[in-house]
């Protein structure tokens, strides 16, 4: 959900995990001229089509083929946590608003965090930010929060699974809980090569 904390979070966990790479959705949104309009002359940003799915997808993948690779062509170096390099778990955090509706990247998912908060919260928080283009009177109830409820019952419909987080508590209190959950993996799948854990 927009302004739910995800970045934050996502940012926090990647300073925190070792060998963690992130992946961030809003990072891939097509050109303003591009992005569909609906009837009400709404930017229809909230929906799969605004954004190069391909593209992310194909990060995504280069980052499954060759963690390390991925991690030094962004000036990021493996820490040793282990005694044996072969014992080494590369992490990627993938955060975004609809990364639970594209379906093929849902699928490679090993935990799930959904991050919530209310209406008036949510509307509160995204008044207060800046965004280029700026949001138009009315937009937040007749598109964000419409595309909010509409996306979120298609992720429940098809995704389960999901651990989800009260965006109202205090940033170390789920930094800490999710840091702690995914710890808890790791150890027990250290045997694996690579791990998605999306916010």
């Amino acid at each position: 959900m927009t302004n739910g904390g995800k970045s934050t979070l996502s940012k926090s966990l990647h300073q925190r995990i070792p060998n963690s790479c992130l992946i961030a959705q809003d990072s891939y949104f097509k050109d303003y001229s591009v992005v569909p309009v609906d009837s009400n002359g709404f930017k229809q940003y909230d929906m799969l089509d605004a954004l190069h799915m391909d593209t992310m997808m194909c990060e995504v993948d280069s980052w499954r083929r060759d963690p390390l690779s991925f991690m030094r062509q962004r000036g990021l170096y493996p820490e040793h946590t282990t005694s044996s390099a072969d014992e080494m778990v590369y992490v990627l955090i993938v955060e975004g608003f609809l990364i639970f509706n594209h379906r093929p990247l849902n699928e490679l998912f090993y935990k799930r965090y959904f991050m919530e908060i209310p209406y008036d919260v949510c509307k509160t928080r995204r008044s207060l930010r800046v965004y280029t283009p700026p949001d138009p009177p009315g937009y937040f109830d007749g598109h964000v929060w419409p595309m909010y409820l509409k996306n979120r019952q298609e992720m429940e419909s098809m995704v389960s699974g999901i651990v989800f987080l009260d965006g109202l508590k205090p940033k170390e209190e789920l930094l800490a809980a999710v840091y702690k959950d995914v710890c808890q993996e790791i150890e027990k799948l250290r045997e694996k090569d690579f791990y998605l854990f999306p916010l």
